[in-house]
C-alpha cells in the first residue's frame, strides 16, 4: 500500500472528517460526521490546529493525526500537543501511524518547538509500545488533572 502523508488544507477536511468521526467512535464517543466536519473545520480556519491524513495512491484517506500548539513557560518554548493520531482498521500494522507520527516531529522541528507531549490510556498498550519505540518517554513524575466545566 502506497501511502502519502500530507497537511490538511480545507478542501480535504471531506475525507478527514470521516476518519475523526471514527476515532471518536473507537473512543466511545458519540460521532456525528456534520459536528465532526465543523469542529475540524473551525480549528483549521482559525489556525487552531495542523492536521497530517495519510492517503493512498488511490485517492482513500486512511488516517490522521492533529496537533494544537501550545508554550512552555518554564523552558520558554513552542511546544505541540499530538491531541489525536487514528489510523483506520484496515491500515493499521502498515507503519502509517509511524509516518503520521514523523510528519508531526518533523513539523515541530521546522516550527522550532521545544517538544511534542501526547497523552494515551493507560489501558492503550499498542499505542503506548508505538510512542516508546519512537523515543517518546513516559512521565513519571506529573498527575494529569482535569476539571469538567
Amino acid at each position: 500500500m502506497n501511502v502519502s502523508i500530507e497537511r490538511a488544507e480545507l478542501a480535504d477536511l471531506a475525507e478527514v472528517s470521516k476518519l475523526f468521526a471514527d476515532y471518536l467512535v473507537f473512543y466511545e464517543r458519540e460521532s456525528h460526521l456534520d459536528s465532526a466536519h465543523a469542529f475540524l473545520t473551525g480549528r483549521v480556519k482559525n489556525a487552531e490546529s495542523v492536521i497530517f491524513y495519510a492517503r493512498t495512491d488511490n485517492g482513500r484517506y486512511v488516517g490522521f493525526t492533529q496537533l494544537y500548539p501550545s508554550f512552555s513557560s518554564l523552558s520558554l518554548e513552542r511546544t505541540w500537543i499530538l491531541n489525536d493520531l487514528y489510523v483506520a482498521k484496515e491500515a493499521r500494522r502498515k507503519g502509517i501511524a509511524t509516518r503520521l507520527m514523523n510528519a508531526a516531529k518533523d513539523y515541530a522541528v521546522e516550527t522550532d518547538a521545544g517538544g511534542i507531549t501526547l497523552e494515551t490510556a493507560t489501558t492503550n498498550t499498542t499505542a503506548q509500545s508505538l510512542y516508546e519505540s519512537l523515543g517518546y518517554e513516559k512521565d513519571t513524575g506529573f498527575f494529569t488533572y482535569f476539571l469538567k466545566l
